[in-house]
């Protein structure tokens, strides 16, 4: 895809979401999006490789949150792959101080050239499972946000991010459509780590038929010492 046409399509699918890019900022974009295809050839980083997808199931998808974050916040992005959402909102808000974290070497050594090609200062790259990373004093109740997209089932992934945030911090989990029993099975795990389920935010990606749902937790009270438990504990005996 010619950088004009990307820019076209990135533009207009932006406005509906009243976000508006700079030259640089696009240009990083189409940077980010010919790095990831060329990486991917080597190392499994998206299943998703045709340049109209990754504008919208990767770049648009990634900025649906940029509205529902305070100027300036301390962000974690927890297994963030191929640094999604984590990346695309460093690109447009270089005040945000992002956190990207994922458990697979390979990917962190594609997200480090990301960084360094894009000019990237508000990243910062951490090789850490989840459930280590969460018991790190240096980063536990230390964000104002903690999002991850698509990583595990909500009673999971909430034991993953409450730890992180701060009291009256929010964890943004970005989820698919048809969630709803997710979150009944999670209200009692989401209590117990500190947290209440704040807002959940029903959408369709612009110009697609993809549903999307975002689900916010405020943090109301210090997560227990125990949480979040060993690794593979979350996802093997998920809290009842």
């Amino acid at each position: 895809m010619e950088e004009k046409e990307f820019i076209e399509k990135m533009q207009e699918k932006s406005n509906i979401m009243n976000i508006n890019f700079s030259v640089e900022q696009l240009s990083k974009f189409y940077k980010y999006m010919y790095m990831l295809i060329e990486w991917n050839e080597k190392i499994n980083l998206t299943a998703i490789t045709d340049p109209e997808e990754i504008i919208l199931k990767h770049f648009i998808d990634s900025i649906t949150i940029y509205k529902d974050l305070p100027h300036g916040a301390k962000i974690v992005d927890v297994g963030t792959g191929a640094g999604f959402p984590g990346i695309p909102l460093a690109i447009i808000d270089n005040k945000l101080k992002i956190t990207l974290v994922d458990s697979l070497n390979k990917r962190l050594v594609f997200l480090q050239e990301v960084k360094k090609e894009l000019k990237l200062e508000n990243i910062e790259i951490i090789h850490s499972r989840a459930e280590d990373f969460g018991q790190n004093k240096n980063y536990r109740e230390k964000f104002d946000i903690a999002t991850s997209r698509a990583v595990a089932n909500l009673t999971t992934l909430s034991e993953y991010l409450i730890p992180l945030v701060k009291i009256g911090g929010k964890c943004i989990c970005m989820k698919a459509s048809d969630i709803e029993e997710e979150i009944k099975q999670s209200e009692k795990a989401i209590n117990i780590l500190g947290g209440k389920i704040t807002n959940i935010e029903k959408f369709k990606l612009p110009q697609s038929d993809i549903d999307r749902t975002i689900v916010t937790i405020t943090k109301e009270k210090t997560t227990p010492s125990k949480y979040p438990r060993k690794a593979g504990m979350p996802s093997k005996n998920p809290i009842k």
